[in-house]
């Protein structure tokens, strides 16, 4: 019996081991699916920013077109492409970094909205094939970043339930993994916007 023990406490040691690696590798796993969906969804978001330009300048040719929606949209595409340059990759990572990339896009779409719903008035404006075209873009790049955004609140989903498991949580917290943020409705999404012509 006394020789078995030394045994069995190295066969224990060893079997704790490998349980520990293979916790520590699917966390892994999970945190690069994170990162993977988080370049998606930057990816989306600068094809949107890429898209802005353009539409500015034709909806500039139009007469008479408001300058400050245009301005507007200037701005905080400035602000969206800033801030997305200034708060580094470990965005996911830093709650207040991650709403303020959020916030920034938020303005963005919005000031982008303001525009479109401006643009109704202009007949030249919206008879335009290249506006046509690039509004086109700009709603199937929208519809893209709410898809990612998707996709990345599931893998973060996953990672962060794995995470907060016992005995994976004793796992996580020895090795430096952390919570990573989740995309949130906009404050006062439930409220139906209000179009007036």
């Amino acid at each position: 019996m006394k020789k078995s023990l030394p045994l069995i406490l190295v066969l224990f040691v060893i079997l704790v081991g490998f349980s520990a690696c293979s916790t520590y590798n699917s966390m892994v796993t999970l945190e690069e699916k994170v990162d993977t969906a988080w370049a998606q969804v930057e990816n989306v978001y600068q094809r949107r920013a890429d898209l802005i330009p353009n539409l500015v300048e034709t909806v500039k040719g139009a007469a008479n077109f408001e300058k400050e929606t245009l301005t507007a949209v200037i701005e905080a595409r400035a602000k969206a492409t800033q801030v997305q340059a200034t708060i580094g990759s470990d965005v996911v990572n830093d709650p207040e970094a991650f709403q303020r990339f959020q916030a920034a896009q938020g303005q963005l779409s919005s000031a982008l909205s303001r525009l479109l719903v401006t643009v109704e008035r202009y007949p030249d404006i919206k008879a335009n094939k290249n506006y046509l075209a690039l509004q086109s873009q700009l709603e199937g790049t929208e519809n893209r970043i709410a898809v990612e955004r998707r996709h990345y609140n599931e893998a973060a989903r996953a990672f962060n339930t794995k995470i907060r498991r016992f005995p994976t949580s004793l796992i996580a917290k020895m090795t430096g993994f952390s919570r990573k943020q989740y995309f949130e409705a906009e404050e006062g999404a439930e409220k139906v916007p209000q179009v007036k012509f």
